[in-house]
């Protein structure tokens, strides 16, 4: 359940990278600008000391890119925006002295959905590639685009992406060569040759240069040579013009798209998965089965990798990137009040701008900080400053709101119900206080009071996603699962999930013998391992089943009967189904209810393989896993810390086994007497697999409520679970069975943050 934010909270991504990068960065005083339409940011890679410092901006699908000292375009969904460098704002950025320079948006010109590829300023006028539309274009604010440009075999300007026209180099300052997926003048006909159909063109005289490339894209003229990325193969490469061949001077572990350079450098944005059923077939998917994602740094002289940034989470693909000359700028800052009041005005009108003091500051202003301390999880710090919004203007709503929010997150329900109430008696229509009002009420276990507050809301705002799932999740509190299921089904639309929109019609549970189902899984690990369970009803009405899950759980899922293929996300052809469900949509139609629970004794089992194997002194092995995720915080409030487990960790006759994952879990590790300390077996866990062979072997789990007890749960194997007060919908208030899994055994906190009496327990 949840409840919406005073502003959107930041979503981290995960990366890693060498030192050399930020080396290089720092030497050469630039930074990165990197677009992923799949995860919708602009990133903005920084050398911040010895750190590469990732800087996220949530944009609609970026894909092009062009970038001047003063000013940035970014190609979207529909259109192009723009940004310029304001260098008086930098200065008044914090920290203090860190940033040089700060664009912000200037303008934005709706295109349609043209595609945007590849951009390039010619002068002050932008060229881009309209990839829908097999053409070169211009901007006009009369038009939604002037084309410049188009292949000769280009009969006429078609919507329908004949050749997928998508890579552009200047030179000389003008636009010169092109790439294209293919040579073809029907709708959508370069799909038929796209593994080895690409082309390299030249705009002087309509040259072809090269074909029979696989997916070329981003053309580059660099030190009087002429560069190109084949994405199919992963490589970069150059035009030899003695021998007009291609010469292939890096290979590289992912699929290449948009690069750059840095002196004897070339900076290569590498996707893990490209879209699937379009591009399934390549030659790459043949040689790299690991691929990465992220921007790796080819020394163009030898074609040696010297250094990447790689993500490891969120961002699985990448289109440009572009080198900025800057060395730690900032593009739409969060403090949406400095913005607001930062202005680029003629000379003659800035003399007679009369300027406040330095120390005004209005409510908005207040609001605007309140917001940004909220997202940067500084609650208390975000307290006060609505309050002091409050104190200054009184009939503030919507402060008086986010006040309501931010003590609801602080647990201190009470004053929050209070101030959500006074939202509602100042505008009765208020549909987001009725859905945050909700969530207060549910966290309070007041599930009755929750329902209405979230039917209200939907009452006001029928369409309003985010309070049907939150009914959803009080519903199945209350044991309705079927209308709880219902309206779940709107989670699809709420932030934080991607749905999925295959053509294939969505399956409505009904038997087809002799269809391949697609079963897709969602949220977290334990979501997926209790639902699991129904994948053997699904099968035995259909053909077979296609499950598309995170790697680390393949292994371990295809040993569930009727499981014929297991697949990544993005790695699978349209034509390898015929239906498909997500896998937490299955309770809906199997008519789930409280009291058809399937729970079978076990229905995951280890993978036939290796180990590890577990040693054995004669004692009784338990495995341990006390937290969750630190950056969340129902997974800080479900989470113990391992000097809570000490009286437990002394018993005799028992040696204790750590399943805990994460750099939390080694220094907690560290501080427990070495007498007490759990063999750590989170080097040996490498997936779900692993974690599996390892709860086969031990006698009992005690974890509190993540992935493990739900794992150890499907297996079978006795679970001891700890609950926090005021644990989700799976588990009931008060006992120590549960139907779900018969194997486990619950151990409730009967107070919040209140660990000691449920470990004598």
């Amino acid at each position: 359940m949840s409840q919406p934010s005073p502003a959107e909270r930041p979503n981290p991504l995960r990366s890693v990278h060498t030192q050399t990068l930020t080396q290089l960065l720092s030497s050469s005083g630039v930074s990165l600008a990197i677009t992923t339409y799949q995860a919708g940011k602009l990133i903005i890679a920084r050398a911040d000391g010895d750190l590469v410092n990732t800087h996220f901006r949530l944009l609609q699908n970026p894909m092009g890119l062009a970038v001047l000292p003063d000013r940035i375009a970014v190609g979207t969904t529909a259109g192009i925006l723009r940004f310029e460098n304001v260098p008086d704002l930098s200065p008044r950025l914090a920290p203090a002295d860190r940033h040089d320079a700060c664009f912000l948006p200037r303008s934005s010109h709706m295109t349609g959905d043209v595609d945007v590829h590849e951009m390039a300023w010619v002068g002050d006028e932008l060229w881009f590639v309209n990839t829908r539309f097999s053409c070169l274009c211009t901007l006009d604010p009369g038009y939604s685009f002037v084309p410049q440009w188009r292949p000769p075999f280009i009969s006429g300007y078609d919507m329908r992406d004949r050749c997928h026209l998508n890579g552009l180099a200047l030179r000389d300052g003008r636009p010169r060569y092109v790439t294209a997926l293919g040579q073809s003048d029907e709708p959508a006909g370069w799909r038929r040759h796209k593994a080895d159909g690409g082309i390299l063109m030249d705009l002087d005289g309509n040259r072809m240069l090269l074909d029979g490339l696989s997916m070329p894209h981003s053309p580059r003229w660099y030190r009087d040579r002429l560069w190109f990325l084949e994405s199919g193969k992963g490589t970069l490469s150059y035009l030899d013009p003695d021998t007009n061949r291609a010469v292939t001077l890096a290979e590289l572990p992912g699929f290449t798209r948009g690069f750059d350079f840095i002196g004897d450098y070339a900076v290569i944005g590498l996707s893990q998965v490209r879209e699937s059923a379009i591009f399934a077939g390549l030659p790459l998917t043949s040689t790299q089965p690991m691929r990465h994602c992220g921007v790796w740094v080819v020394d163009i002289n030898n074609g040696e990798i010297v250094a990447f940034l790689r993500f490891e989470e969120g961002v699985r693909e990448i289109f440009a990137v572009s080198v900025m000359p800057w060395r730690f700028p900032e593009l739409d800052p969060d403090d949406k009040a400095l913005a607001q009041t930062a202005y680029v005005l003629p000379d003659d009108a800035l003399a007679l701008v009369v300027r406040p003091p330095a120390d005004w500051e209005s409510a908005e202003q207040h609001f605007e900080h309140g917001n940004r301390l909220y997202n940067e999880g500084k609650l208390m710090e975000a307290l006060s400053a609505y309050e002091k919004v409050l104190e200054l203007q009184p009939d503030y709503v919507p402060a008086r709101f986010n006040l309501g929010v931010v003590l609801g997150d602080l647990g201190r329900f009470d004053e929050a119900v209070c101030a959500l109430n006074q939202v509602i008696d100042a505008d009765a229509g208020q549909a987001e206080a009725y859905n945050s009002l909700g969530f207060v009420e549910a966290e309070r276990g007041n599930q009755a009071a929750a329902v209405e507050c979230f039917r209200q809301a939907i009452a006001i705002a029928p369409n309003n996603a985010q309070a049907h799932r939150n009914l959803g999740f009080s519903l199945l509190e209350m044991g309705d699962y079927q209308q709880a299921f219902q309206e779940l089904e709107w989670r699809w639309q709420t932030p934080g999930f991607s749905p999925i929109s295959p053509p294939q019609p969505r399956w409505d549970g009904q038997p087809q013998p002799d269809k391949t189902l697609l079963i897709h899984t969602e949220q977290g690990a334990g979501d997926s391992f209790q639902f699991a369970r129904f994948i053997p009803w699904a099968a035995r009405r259909v053909k077979q089943i296609v499950l598309i899950a995170p790697e680390g759980m393949h292994e371990l899922l295809a040993t569930l009967p009727g499981v014929a293929e297991i697949r990544g996300a993005g790695e699978l052809a349209l034509e390898s189904f015929d239906i498909w469900t997500p896998l937490m949509s299955i309770p809906l139609l199997y008519g789930l209810t409280p009291d058809t629970v399937p729970a079978p004794e076990a229905y995951l089992r280890a993978p036939m393989r290796h180990g590890p194997p577990l040693p054995d002194d004669g004692r009784r092995r338990v495995g341990i896993c006390w937290a969750g995720s630190p950056t969340h915080a129902k997974d800080r409030r479900r989470s113990t810390g391992l000097d809570d487990w000490q009286p437990v960790l002394a018993i005799e006759g028992i040696r204790f086994f750590s399943l805990q994952k994460g750099e939390t879990a080694q220094a907690q590790l560290g501080d427990v007497p070495e007498s007490l300390r759990p063999v750590d077996l989170a080097p040996e866990l490498a997936n779900w697999g692993d974690t599996a062979a390892v709860i086969e072997q031990l006698d009992l789990v005690i974890a509190v409520d993540t992935g493990v007890v739900h794992l150890a749960g499907a297996l079978g194997k006795p679970v001891w679970t700890l609950l926090f007060k005021g644990a989700d919908w799976r588990y009931p208030e008060q006992g120590e069975t549960l139907a779900w899994y018969p194997s486990m055994r619950l151990f409730h906190q009967a107070a919040r943050a209140e660990w000691q009496p449920v470990m004598e327990q």
